[in-house]
């Protein structure tokens, strides 16, 4: 009885401390995007003064031609690319998943170069290929790159690597029993695909169809780059808000813009919710066999698709270390003296560094606190579920709205947390809370495969919950801890929308450099910035890797037989 009676404090003190770091979790999501994001819906409903207009500006904006024909102009345009993207990137997870071609690792980090570079890159090296005075204009049969021919070319170059990486997960898991049983019925090639892998892959091509679609509609450095005077929703907001400072029709655009995301992000939803498990506890992994009639074709296409995205990367490469296009064309290292066309030179890369940075320290460590809070606290209640959900939303919240509602959520006057606006600090919340839904899945589904009862054993051994999570849980999720570093620290390197609005004249991004220096015709030299991100993100992609094989060796020994 002694001992229960030691127990039971603890366990309160342990209940006390999780309680806590839920308000706190449920305190920062308030705050950093609820908030902005009620006063972006707030002020699309006043005018220039602050007066409640109601519908007016909606009215406005439907009524004005160049605004209504920007959401036509982005719906179409991202119907294309998904149109175009999710069935190439299919075969080609198709032949990483279910063919016995050689090269594979070689396949799968080339697919992921754009992933480490800016969208802007596509867009700059289809200009030095497909402009006014580029290398391949005359391909075009008189048509320009310079609006929606360019927009989609350069989209399918940049979304293609995350929808072949979701249709890799869904393809990965197969069931061999019911392709040996499909076999031994004499059932075609055709109709074995369209009954067996086909629903099997339904989520996973739900899943990349959204994202795919969602990434064309919110982007904006493509368009800003090789747009033209083609309109979409995405440009159409920094028009409004940076162009015309009208901040209340930029409102509403910016919650048109909103729209197709949610959309989307409900449509994976329900598509979740009708997705049965492929695999079960009896389930035999697919193992395909060689067969050159399908293996020729799925490697020709690889080697297509490398070639493609190589070729681009190192057009953009080429470009960054021309004396000056098109009319000289010898090698220099001018270009990447930033200083002679930026104010902010060098500096706005070692800004991003420390910005990236500090996303991926600070980020990470909230990211799983909360998600661990979440897991292992108080499970039931309306709090926990309300923090659940708004841990969901960043996910469904274009970049560019959320910069667009933090500029008018930290500049109202009334605010106390107003100093932060144009400090490094703001674009640090902004990214970890733009790219927050990914990271917080990741830690819970990492969280998750472990029991709950070692929560369980350590009170009962009156070990302190947090001597618990820093000896247990936090070793054996290093790897999923490391993944979310990285990823935040190449998003946030690499992201123009959730920024554009939000930096100062000391802060600026390299991502928002390369916009700058474009703007003003110097290609060259924003190509040689873009370069630079790239080469970033590359080093630390290669560094993560070689760190990942040491940490599973440290960590991850009792996972090996």
């Amino acid at each position: 009885m002694a001992e229960l009676a030691l127990v039971r404090p603890r366990a309160g003190r342990d209940r006390r401390i999780m309680q806590g770091a839920l308000l706190l979790a449920a305190g920062f999501l308030a705050l950093f995007l609820v908030l902005p994001l009620a006063w972006l819906l707030v002020r699309a409903f006043q005018d220039a003064e602050g007066a409640f207009v109601g519908l007016a500006n909606f009215a406005a904006y439907v009524t004005t031609p160049a605004l209504a024909a920007s959401a036509c102009n982005s719906l179409w345009v991202a119907a294309l690319t998904t149109l175009l993207v999710v069935p190439l990137a299919f075969c080609f997870a198709y032949a990483l998943t279910r063919s016995r071609i050689p090269g594979k690792p070689f396949f799968r980090a080339v697919m992921l170069l754009p992933v480490l570079a800016p969208s802007l890159l596509p867009a700059l090296a289809l200009i030095y290929l497909f402009g006014n005075q580029g290398m391949l204009r005359g391909w075009l049969l008189g048509h320009s790159i310079y609006g929606p021919i360019g927009i989609v070319l350069a989209q399918v170059f940049y979304c293609f690597p995350h929808a072949a990486l979701i249709l890799s997960v869904a393809l990965a898991g197969a069931d061999g029993r019911l392709y040996e049983a499909a076999a031994a019925l004499k059932v075609g090639r055709w109709r074995m695909f369209t009954t067996i892998t086909l629903p099997s892959a339904t989520y996973g091509l739900v899943s990349a169809s959204v994202v795919v679609f969602t990434l064309v509609v919110t982007d904006f450095g493509i368009a800003k780059v090789v747009g033209g005077q083609f309109p979409v929703l995405a440009t159409e907001v920094y028009k409004q808000v940076v162009g015309q400072q009208n901040f209340n029709m930029g409102a509403v655009v910016g919650i048109v813009l909103l729209l197709p995301a949610v959309g989307g992000f409900l449509l994976e939803r329900w598509a979740q919710g009708r997705q049965a498990g492929v695999l079960s506890g009896r389930s035999v992994l697919y193992a395909p066999a060689a067969r050159l009639a399908r293996d020729v074709p799925l490697l020709l296409l690889c080697l297509a698709v490398a070639v493609a995205l190589l070729s681009l990367v190192g057009i953009a490469v080429w470009g960054s270390a021309i004396r000056f296009w098109p009319y000289n064309l010898t090698l220099t290292w001018a270009n990447y003296d930033f200083g002679r066309f930026d104010s902010a030179g060098w500096d706005a890369l070692l800004l991003s560094a420390r910005m990236a940075g500090l996303t991926a320290l600070f980020g990470t460590a909230i990211v799983f606190l909360v998600a661990y809070v979440l897991e292992r606290g108080v499970a039931s209640g309306p709090l926990p579920a309300l923090v659940r959900f708004a841990a969901s939303m960043p996910l469904a919240v274009p970049g560019l709205v959320l910069g667009l509602a933090y500029i008018l959520f930290f500049n109202e006057p009334l605010n106390p947390l107003g100093f932060l606006y144009g400090t490094l600090a703001i674009l640090v919340l902004n990214s970890l809370v733009h790219f927050y839904t990914v990271c917080h899945l990741t830690a819970v589904t990492a969280i998750r495969q472990l029991d709950p009862e070692f929560e369980s054993a350590s009170a009962s051994l009156k070990v302190p919950v947090w001597l618990t999570f820093w000896r247990v849980t936090l070793p054996i999720c290093l790897p999923a801890i490391l993944e979310i570093l990285v990823y935040l620290f190449v998003n946030a390197m690499t992201t123009v929308s959730a920024v554009i609005f939000l930096y100062g004249p000391d802060t600026k991004p390299a991502s928002i450099a390369v916009v700058h220096m474009d703007e003003a015709g110097q290609s060259s030299a924003a190509a040689a910035m873009a370069c630079t991100i790239l080469a970033v993100n590359l080093g630390l992609k290669l560094l993560h890797l070689a760190m990942g094989s040491a940490i599973e060796r440290w960590t991850q020994g009792w996972r090996r037989r």
